[in-house]
């Protein structure tokens, strides 16, 4: 293993007045050894530096240091540096004890945490990996124009001011709320002002805040059956308990009874997750109608919905919001990239002052570099011509795959026209388990999510979850053929058993 070099001071505990200088250098550093603090293989500062820094003699340092490598806990010479051994001495007297023994030690120790610290989970399958049909919820990664982004943000370093570099507003960097509200009101159909605007951390963190600043344990929140499991991992881990509302052809349904009390409602009208349902007008009118009439806020996910490819864009229910009920979320990780991790909330005027609070104690602001560079992506006009673009290749995949199912699947998978997203559901046939058909189609190198991944108790009916939006026609026709002989052999096998 290569030496580490390190540049930083150390930090050694204050010398005894009565300890002599040598000794005590000796003692410090020979007790960051051992405890962890110099790390094996880490370069110690030159003697000259350790010297001006403690206001001691140079010959002090050489002589701790002359002694340490002659019990063997550094090595090195002048002019090559001075580093701490891999091996100590210790390490050679003593046998370690094992990393089993030291983690059953740890076990027995009882973990006090709070509620919340209890009942919180990590968010699945977030790591990266290679692209295979059909994993959802994946933007075609290769078309984003990166070389205009690099040469936005090579010009956004270069004449970056102070003002960049240090702390911003917790709302967000000014000129992006502006062109997050004008692409908001001219293509989302939203109602709002920049100072009803707020840049967050994606969907997921607009949820979290949401959640945190309206709902108290014990506290009800509505929420589509089939839904999204990131908002119902925050409603658990905050405690609130979750009404779980059946999906029709429509959107939510709305049931008078189990609205009582609620206090959030969460749904994603405009493409609905799992199932793909564009909620209708009268719907939406309906649960706006609904949602005053309790009392309720109703946060409006917007994740993707961006791209429609059957009939026009229905208005958002923000935009027909009259009694400043609705918050409404979007992200720019599906529509450019994940790892940006910059989202928008638009919000009721009697929240905006408890949201921006609730920003400035947890992230303080989102990072302002590349607020700028996306305002600049944005108010260039990059940012509509990439949805543009991207609009048509994926109504082109969505074909495909809707072709594909009709030719490969017919009678194993039946995937409903394809409205809006960049993801669809599939029926399976009756008979055929959904996880069981993951796992058949996960050994023929396809990736395909069961909707009871999604789903609160039973499912009605077995279906699975196919994106498309990342995958070129020939990647859509191969996972097609995989995924019938996957499925044609668990319709078999369940026949036979």
């Amino acid at each position: 293993m290569p030496k580490e070099a390190t540049t930083f001071e150390l930090a050694l505990p204050e010398r005894d007045a009565e300890t002599p200088a040598y000794r005590w250098l000796y003692a410090s550093l020979r007790a960051a050894i051992l405890e962890g603090r110099l790390r094996a293989g880490a370069q110690l500062p030159a003697t000259r530096e350790l010297a001006a820094q403690y206001g001691l003699s140079r010959g002090t340092i050489v002589r701790a240091f002359e002694e340490l490598k002659s019990e063997g806990y550094l090595e090195g010479s002048m002019g090559s540096g001075t580093y701490v051994r891999r091996v100590l001495p210790e390490d050679l007297l003593h046998a370690r004890r094992s990393s089993s023994a030291a983690a059953t030690t740890t076990d027995r120790r009882r973990l006090r945490l709070s509620d919340y610290g209890s009942r919180v989970c990590s968010f699945p399958g977030t790591e990266s990996r290679l692209t295979r049909a059909f994993r959802a919820n994946l933007p075609a990664l290769d078309l984003f124009p990166t070389t205009i982004w690099a040469q936005i943000a090579t010009r956004r370093w270069r004449t970056a001011s102070a003002k960049l570099l240090s702390s911003g507003e917790p709302m967000g960097f000014r000129p992006l709320r502006v062109a997050v509200s004008d692409y908001l009101n001219a293509s989302r159909g939203v109602n709002c002002a920049p100072e009803q605007v707020a840049i967050i951390a994606g969907v997921q963190g607009a949820i979290d805040l949401v959640a945190r600043l309206l709902l108290n344990p014990g506290d009800r929140v509505y929420m589509e059956n089939p839904g999204y499991i990131g908002a119902e991992m925050i409603f658990n881990a905050l405690g609130a308990k979750i009404a779980a509302a059946p999906v029709d052809d429509e959107g939510i349904a709305l049931d008078a009874a189990a609205l009582r009390g609620v206090r959030l409602i969460y749904v994603t009208p405009g493409h609905q997750f799992p199932l793909g349902v564009v909620m209708s007008l009268a719907r939406r009118l309906a649960l706006l109608e609904r949602a005053r009439r309790v009392g309720a806020f109703v946060l409006e996910d917007d994740y993707d919905s961006e791209y429609r490819y059957l009939g026009g864009p229905l208005p958002s229910l923000q935009g027909l919001d009259r009694g400043q009920v609705v918050i409404f979320a979007g992200s720019f990780s599906k529509v450019l990239f994940p790892s940006l991790r910059l989202g928008y909330v638009v919000l009721p005027a009697a929240l905006t002052e408890r949201f921006a609070a609730a920003i400035s104690m947890t992230a303080r602001h989102a990072p302002l570099p590349e607020q700028a560079i996306l305002s600049d992506f944005i108010t260039e006009g990059h940012f509509g011509r990439h949805l543009r673009r991207m609009r048509q290749v994926y109504a082109e995949r969505s074909a495909e795959l809707f072709d594909a199912a009709r030719q490969e699947l017919k009678g194993l998978l039946e995937i409903p026209p394809i409205e809006a997203g960049l993801q669809t559901v599939g029926w399976l046939c009756e008979g055929v388990n959904a996880a069981a058909a993951a796992k058949a189609a996960a050994n023929r190198g396809v990736e395909v999510t069961p909707l009871t991944f999604c789903t609160r108790g039973r499912v009605r009916h077995e279906g699975l979850q196919l994106g498309f939006a990342a995958l070129d026609k020939r990647e859509i026709r191969r996972g097609a053929r995989q995924l019938a002989i996957a499925l044609r052999d668990r319709f078999q096998a369940g026949n036979n058993s």
